[in-house]
């Protein structure tokens, strides 16, 4: 992508990004500190003092999530709200399956992402009007039909992908001209970051998703955060 493309999908992003915070307010930004996440993070942390900024805290992220929360907090001195698991509900699932049960079955591994995921997203939504996520078309078979805004029936409010039709090179291309602090497990070959037990590194060629919970079929991989109809 040339410099003048990349410019004209940044000023559309900004085009989208100011009829959210003057139309949807309150909206929120879910933030899982993935590369597409730090676009948007770095965006909306120098432009958009309205826009709130979340994150969903499992309890099981890398050690280099947690590094880059830290480097984001010093760089752009946002004050980011972490969610965290139901306690009681994350101690009855690893009683009654163990600590990994997720391995055995789709079933067992989406609800854990439930009692992690969904539940605390439930509650970081609550009262909102709208939420933004850094989801693209081009990162699975799950997202092809992505659309830049949708009305989130599940939540019941509206939900905008500003990303959406941007390129993995997009995506880089902006964090290295504006020097965008990243996570550095992007440096080993991870290119999808979620929990740490349900994340691997990838082989060149594979599928950009194909790290995340690696021994399911690709059709059942979300954690039920983004649902399609």
């Amino acid at each position: 992508m040339d410099e003048q493309t990349l410019q004209q999908k940044v000023g559309q992003l900004h085009n989208v990004l100011d009829s959210i915070q003057q139309d949807y307010s309150p909206a929120v930004f879910a933030n899982s500190f993935g590369a597409e996440d730090m676009v948007l993070t770095d965006i909306i942390a120098l432009h958009y003092a309205k826009i709130g900024i979340f994150t969903l805290d499992t309890g099981r992220l890398p050690e280099e999530t947690y590094d880059l929360m830290q480097k984001v907090k010093e760089r752009y001195g946002v004050s980011i709200h972490a969610y965290f698991p139901d306690a009681s509900s994350v101690e009855n699932y690893v009683m009654q399956y163990g600590p990994n049960g997720f391995y055995e079955s789709v079933d067992l591994r989406k609800r854990c992402c439930y009692i992690r995921k969904v539940e605390p997203l439930k509650r970081a939504l609550a009262g909102k009007k709208a939420w933004i996520t850094g989801m693209r078309r081009e990162q699975s078979a799950t997202r092809d039909e992505l659309k830049l805004s949708a009305f989130d029936s599940a939540h019941g409010i509206h939900k905008f992908s500003p990303l959406c039709d941007w390129t993995e090179k997009d995506v880089w291309d902006y964090i290295k001209q504006h020097d965008v602090p990243y996570n550095a497990l992007h440096d080993r070959f991870y290119p999808s970051i979620g929990c740490a037990p349900c994340t691997r590194a990838i082989t060149p060629g594979e599928d950009i998703r194909s790290g995340r919970w690696w021994w399911e079929n690709p059709d059942s991989k979300e954690c039920g955060l983004h649902t399609r109809k």
